[in-house]
């Protein structure tokens, strides 16, 4: 039988929040540090906590010299220049400042509270200035945050769905909390939604992308289902962003439906050629370094025929890009490859005698840096890496859009709350995946979610926690 709200068994709590990654961890903690009781409502089973934060590796970060395992200086004004270069300028270049101002006493902030780094790997040197490396990848950090909430006294349920938030005039009265299938009233005198995107509703993502969109693929945790973000957008919290907006990347067509993680992105795209089913070209592959570029390539397949394209490079190329964590499709001859791929083989060897002839002096090639080698009279054109593919074996992969989160979320302003029209809701903020298109129009910067969550998720904890105490 359905439990009625007058069966509903009620506690309260200073504050609550609502997910259990990278941005409801800072909540919590920062809240907690401010003297609040905290709790934390985790959808997952505790092995799968942390949402998208468990598969990320890395957080950018301003800063003013040397800073833990970062070298030199990224400066305020550099780092806004490539979130706008990436996002073609739809930024909220308000929040996007605080957030990257912020950034810079997060990493010693993120050290106190358990959280270690390592030096770039190989592979990843290009960011080597900008972004720090967490030393066992997301996984670790979450871990690490998890310990550090316990010994403050957060308490943590799992499989603790969240199912509807009471919005009564200008505050949330309750929350409706579903665990180990008993419903339970929870009432707190702040909340925190730090609960990700829609991504992992494929049916909506269909309602907005269309039926291409069953062909996706979701990089992260199945449990972002948006399920708090539509209960508060139908009750009129205001929102913010494209629903086809996302950060979406080409991954390994072999990947998982969900929860393939950052493994099973490809760093091959610079150094190759990629063509669609038709074994035709589409885009520039050589456009900028790929941190800077990855996260375009995901709507770039997405528009190509069945939702998928194909790299081809050959053995002179294969060491210059992070291991793929399935081996590659190889072959003797650009024949072979086409057909072991489903490609059409006289068209593939087109496309690449087109490409090899249009490549000029490889002398200056470079594969860390803009190197200015590029193709001659060919649309597209490749504008930086353009090495002619004539070296046998060759090799292929399929990818296919994977889908990181989504940006329609919550309209947060520069405390992290949440409103209705213009009028601010007394008790609620937002961290995260689920306020991110408050910042990101469009695009992606890499490591810039993480600088979201760190930076919004401790302005909402310590807004949380003023409110409570106020209470």
């Amino acid at each position: 039988m359905t439990a009625t709200p007058e069966d509903w068994t009620e506690e309260n709590w200073d504050v609550a929040v609502i997910g259990g990654g990278n941005a409801a961890l800072c909540a919590a903690m920062t809240a907690a540090e401010a003297g609040a009781r905290v709790l934390i409502l985790e959808t997952a089973p505790k092995p799968y906590r942390g949402g998208n934060s468990r598969h990320t590796r890395n957080f950018r970060c301003m800063h003013h010299g040397p800073l833990g395992p970062l070298v030199d200086s990224y400066t305020e004004d550099e780092y806004l220049a490539d979130l706008m270069k990436v996002t073609d300028g739809k930024t909220d270049e308000g929040l996007a400042r605080l957030a990257i101002r912020t950034s810079e006493e997060c990493l010693p902030w993120m050290q106190q509270h358990g959280v270690r780094f390592q030096p770039s790997l190989s592979g990843t040197l290009s960011l080597a200035r900008t972004n720090a490396f967490f030393l066992g990848g997301g996984k670790g950090l979450v871990n690490a945050y998890y310990r550090t909430a316990e010994k403050l006294g957060v308490e943590v349920r799992y499989e603790a769905a969240v199912t509807h938030l009471e919005l009564d005039g200008d505050r949330i009265a309750w929350l409706e909390v579903t665990q180990n299938g008993q419903t339970q009233r929870i009432v707190a005198k702040s909340v925190v939604v730090a609960a990700g995107g829609f991504q992992a509703d494929t049916d909506w993502l269909a309602r907005a992308w269309g039926p291409a969109a069953k062909n996706f693929l979701i990089r992260g945790t199945p449990y972002n289902r948006g399920v708090v973000l539509a209960d508060l957008l139908d009750q009129g919290v205001a929102q913010v962003g494209d629903p086809t907006q996302c950060h979406a990347v080409a991954i390994d067509g072999r990947a998982p439906k969900f929860d393939g993680g950052i493994v099973t992105r490809l760093d091959c795209v610079p150094f190759s050629i990629v063509v669609n089913k038709d074994a035709q070209r589409f885009y520039d592959e050589g456009e900028d370094v790929w941190p800077k570029r990855y996260a375009i390539w995901g709507r770039l397949v997405a528009a190509q025929p069945d939702q998928v394209g194909y790299v081809i490079i050959d053995a002179k190329s294969l060491e210059l890009f992070m291991p793929s964590v399935f081996p590659p499709i190889k072959a003797d001859t650009l024949e072979d490859l086409a057909d072991k791929m489903g490609l059409p083989p006289e068209a593939l060897r087109a496309t690449v005698e087109e490409f090899n002839n249009a490549c000029g002096d490889t002398a200056n090639f470079h594969p860390t840096e803009l190197d200015g080698v590029s193709t001659q009279g060919l649309n597209p054109p490749k504008t930086n890496w353009a090495r002619p593919i004539t070296e046998a074996p060759f090799y292929g992969y399929s990818l296919r859009t994977g889908v990181t989160f989504t940006y329609l979320g919550l309209k947060v302003d520069d405390h992290a709350q949440c409103s209705v029209g213009n009028a601010p809701i007394s008790n609620l903020w937002a961290a995260g995946e689920t306020m991110a298109g408050s910042i990101l129009g469009q695009g992606y910067l890499a490591g810039f979610g993480m600088t979201i969550g760190t930076v919004f998720g401790r302005i909402a904890g310590k807004e949380a926690a003023t409110h409570a105490n106020a209470t």
